[in-house]
């Protein structure tokens, strides 16, 4: 341990009298402020002007240190100076005689240690060019001679384009990096030319012309040698002739190696030399009349032309046909025919006519008319007219036999409505154009549609007042004169006649619909059917039930009738004439079931009879107590010891005739018998009856 501490401590001294301690570097704080760029001595110059571009940046710092600046010089967009400087100085860029392809628009960058900062663009505009200088290496040349001519725009620099012109005709352009171009030219005839040049500084998107440069004249001589066409005979050529034509040269002074001779007809090349070319021909009118005879020597190219006028022997022939309409298997007439010819040369006679191709089916009928049978198909026929071993054609005629209109067909497109307009169709399956179609009403003229294009329809538009008028209608077609036209049969279609006179019947009858019944409510119209019903209850927009019927009525069912059901109902039926028809409310009241009725009946009766039962009882339960009220005591009122006299009722004794077979009533008063209690006093004994009071005691 002690060994390690003596080491450690050794190690420190040494390091500590090395001066190993580091001190930390402080670190510069700054900031970039600003940056302007600046043009002197203007923005504006001329040519040669001594410009400079001054870049001033503002930066603050922390330290005295210098900063490390990097500048960079931008030209339209494009980096044209870079300088780094420890300087706080202003960076200076110099254009020494501004030229016009400095003209742009200039920034200015600064970069210190990553922080960067651009200034605002500044244009730079120079003006003026310097004249352009022209320089010809000779000033006269013979023909096909080329010429150098260059071109310089001193001092000028960037991109140019370089112009030369011959007698003010620009001629020649070339552009250049350079402030010079050079160029090869040739003069286009002899006589005095007047060569001058002018150059175009590009600076993007801006171009600078300069003026006119010195003016040279040059003189361009012309050469001995000369190219000579002939062509024989000169006069008088008809079609037919043997034509001899000779090319060659004049005043040859030259090497034949360098000399070519052309020959030719138009554009047609007939025949190449060296000294001299002929060439043999028949002429012929169609052929062009002008030939020349070209010589080229190195550049220079010379040509002698001649037009030669060839009379037409005859002319070319004109294919007619008769007549100008023709169908399928009709007979027709082919005439080939020359108008003119030569008749100095030619007779009629000689000229000769056949038709191409061979195997044509007309047959000739005389010189240039052939007949015969129009073909089923389309044929091409071409005429030939020959005389002297010269063969003409004619343009070719193709025969488009017609084809016959056939049978029309009539039809109703859509739905025939009574009382409503609609449309009848005309039509032939076969048949060239254009076909007329007329509709005809009883054999009578109704209207004539002409149709000319494949995909026009005849489409009439009636109207009827009657199902049976719809087969009166027949259709004609007609493509061809003097021919009867084809009738079409009679139209049949069916005729929608529009729904009338809507009902709706009730079953059962609406004064016998009860509850638990089955309502049918049968809707009836009068109209073609197919006819869609639909059923609607009062206040109700949507439909109870909806039904498509192929018969004039249909029915709706309501199975298990309740009070619920009880409402007004109607019916509304359509058909394919679209006239929505409505029915007559009908009422219907549901009452009450039988089986109700018998039900309350039944308890009516129970309960009148239990109320009779009761008053009944009510009664004998009365009558019992008047009985018992009539045992009465009956007393004198002035009573002997002697006298009296006690009678004793009871319930078994009666007090009444027997023979009378009346029952006493009680009269409501108490010890008072009515009717039956005035006869059973009357049967009293007369002893008794004739006392004047008497009292009976009751017992019950």
């Amino acid at each position: 341990m002690g060994l390690l501490l003596l080491l450690t401590y050794s190690l420190l001294s040494c390091y500590l009298q090395a001066g190993g301690v580091v001190t930390a570097q402080p670190q510069i704080l700054f900031t970039i402020r600003d940056i302007t760029l600046s043009i002197e001595p203007s923005n504006d110059v001329t040519r040669d002007t001594n410009v400079t571009l001054r870049c001033q940046a503002m930066v603050s710092s922390s330290g005295e240190e210098a900063l490390s600046r990097e500048y960079t010089i931008f030209k339209d967009g494009k980096t044209v100076y870079t300088k780094t400087s420890s300087s706080s100085e202003d960076l200076v860029y110099p254009l020494p005689q501004a030229r016009v392809s400095n003209s742009g628009k200039y920034k200015c960058k600064i970069n210190i240690e990553g922080k960067q900062l651009t200034s605002s663009a500044q244009k730079l505009i120079v003006t003026g060019l310097s004249r352009p200088l022209l320089h010809l290496n000779n000033g006269v040349v013979s023909e096909g001679e080329e010429l150098t001519a260059k071109c310089t725009a001193p001092g000028e620099t960037g991109s140019i384009f370089f112009y030369f012109y011959e007698d003010s005709t620009e001629i020649l352009e070339r552009q250049v990096s350079s402030n010079q171009a050079e160029a090869k030219l040739r003069l286009s005839k002899v006589g005095i030319h007047k060569i001058h040049c002018d150059y175009t500084v590009l600076v993007t998107p801006d171009s600078f012309k300069s003026e006119g440069s010195n003016t040279i004249t040059v003189s361009v001589k012309e050469l001995s040698i000369t190219p000579v066409l002939e062509i024989f005979p000169q006069y008088k050529i008809y079609e037919g002739d043997q034509l001899t034509i000779s090319c060659s040269i004049t005043n040859f002074r030259y090497k034949p190696e360098n000399i070519q001779l052309f020959l030719s007809q138009g554009t047609k090349l007939l025949s190449i030399g060296e000294s001299k070319v002929n060439h043999s021909m028949v002429a012929l009118a169609k052929d062009p009349g002008e030939f020349e005879c070209g010589l080229e020597m190195g550049t220079l190219v010379k040509a002698a032309t001649k037009t030669v006028s060839v009379t037409e022997l005859f002319s070319v022939p004109t294919l007619t046909m008769s007549p100008a309409e023709v169908f399928q298997k009709d007979d027709m007439t082919l005439t080939c025919r020359s108008e003119s010819y030569a008749s100095e040369r030619l007779s009629k006679e000689d000229l000769t006519y056949t038709l191409d191709p061979p195997e044509s089916p007309l047959t000739p009928k005389g010189t240039g008319v052939f007949s015969g049978r129009a073909l089923l198909y389309d044929f091409n026929y071409t005429c030939v007219a020959r005389a002297k071993g010269i063969v003409k054609h004619s343009k070719t005629m193709t025969v488009r036999p017609k084809v016959s209109v056939s049978i029309p067909k009539i039809l109703v497109v859509g739905r025939a409505v009574l009382h409503q307009s609609f449309k009848i169709l005309c039509q032939s399956d076969i048949g060239s154009l254009p076909i007329n179609y007329t509709l005809l009403k009883d054999y009578a003229e109704v209207s004539t549609i002409s149709i000319k294009l494949p995909f026009q329809q005849a489409l009439f538009t009636v109207t009827i007042t009657h199902p049976a008028e719809i087969s009166k209608f027949m259709c004609e077609a007609k493509n061809r004169k003097h021919k009867e036209a084809p009738l079409s049969k009679k139209l049949n279609a069916t005729v929608i006649v529009p729904l009338t006179h809507p009902t709706l019947t009730v079953i059962p009858d609406v004064a016998e619909i009860s509850e638990g019944d089955h309502l049918f409510l049968i809707c009836g119209v009068d109209g073609t059917p197919p006819v869609t019903f639909n059923w609607y209850r009062v206040g109700n927009p949507q439909s109870l039930h909806s039904t498509t019927s192929n018969m004039n009525h249909s029915n709706y069912q309501v199975p298990f009738l309740s009070k619920e059901h009880a409402d007004k109902y109607y019916c509304e039926a359509v058909n394919y004439a679209n006239n929505v028809v409505r029915s007559d409310l009908v009422i219907i009241e549901v009452r009450m079931a039988l089986w109700k009725k018998v039900l309350i009946g039944g308890f009516c009766l129970l309960a009148g009879a239990v109320l009779v039962v009761v008053l009944v009882l009510c009664f004998k339960s009365k009558r019992g107590k008047r009985e018992a009220a009539s045992e009465l005591s009956v007393k004198p009122s002035s009573p002997k010891s002697d006298d009296s006299l006690t009678v004793t009722l009871t319930h078994d004794t009666e007090v009444f005739n027997a023979d009378t077979d009346a029952a006493p009533l009680y009269n409501g008063t108490e010890g008072g018998v009515a009717n039956g209690a005035r006869d059973s006093a009357a049967s009293l004994p007369v002893d008794i009856s004739n006392r004047s009071s008497y009292s009976i005691p009751a017992t019950v």
